[in-house]
């Protein structure tokens, strides 16, 4: 998949890819709300789009009113206890490999799109013991890090941590990597221009 990222494969997908997908078949990875978005997007100008969703429902991961209007779109198709296992084509997608966990079966189907959404996974292991990140490894920060209303340990200022500002005074997250974060680009670059004020302030009371 790595080979064929951005020719058939992709991580996310907008507006933009969807209008690129004009009477294809469009296949989705993942069952939780990103992934019904870009479905109703894609809904619009592929031929078809099938969701392959792990799980045997979709109700523990995605919103309900996003179920609903999948469920009255005509042209998605959700496949149940599936997954890709292999992706095939040279210079760019041409098919791929589902299997099917129920019966053990794998078939093979043209696809030219290829859609995944299946959740990020934070880089942050190299800040173990530095800072506090949640179970899934996303930095903590702000009010996240109050816990029944105490400070995090260590945290020696007689105020709470600031809005971006991780359970180290004076060191801030944005973007992504942040516990609660939206996840897209113009949130990110305001955050970090919002952080830049927080570390004016920051260094102004530093004796």
């Amino acid at each position: 998949m790595d080979r064929l990222q951005g020719a058939g494969v992709y991580y996310g997908g907008t507006a933009t890819e969807a209008i690129s997908c004009r009477d294809e078949d469009v296949y989705i990875i993942g069952g939780a709300n990103s992934a019904g978005q870009a479905a109703m997007f894609f809904s619009q100008y592929a031929k078809r789009v099938v969701m392959l969703v792990r799980g045997d429902s979709l109700a523990a991961t995605m919103s309900q009113y996003l179920i609903e209007q999948i469920q009255t779109a005509h042209n998605i198709h959700i496949e149940y206890r599936t997954r890709v296992v292999e992706v095939h084509g040279e210079n760019r997608l041409e098919s791929v490999s589902i299997t099917c966990d129920l019966t053990g079966d794998i078939i093979r189907v043209p696809a030219n799109s290829l859609f995944v959404f299946i959740g990020a996974e934070p880089r942050t292991a190299w800040l173990d013991g530095t800072v506090e990140r949640n179970e899934r490894g996303f930095i903590l920060t702000g009010p996240d890090l109050l816990k029944s209303g105490k400070r995090p340990i260590g945290w020696m200022l007689e105020r709470d941590p600031s809005l971006l500002e991780t359970s180290i005074p004076g060191v801030f997250a944005v973007g992504d990597v942040r516990y609660g974060s939206v996840k897209r680009v113009a949130s990110g670059v305001g955050e970090g221009s919002v952080a830049i004020q927080f570390v004016h302030q920051y260094l102004s009371n530093v004796s």
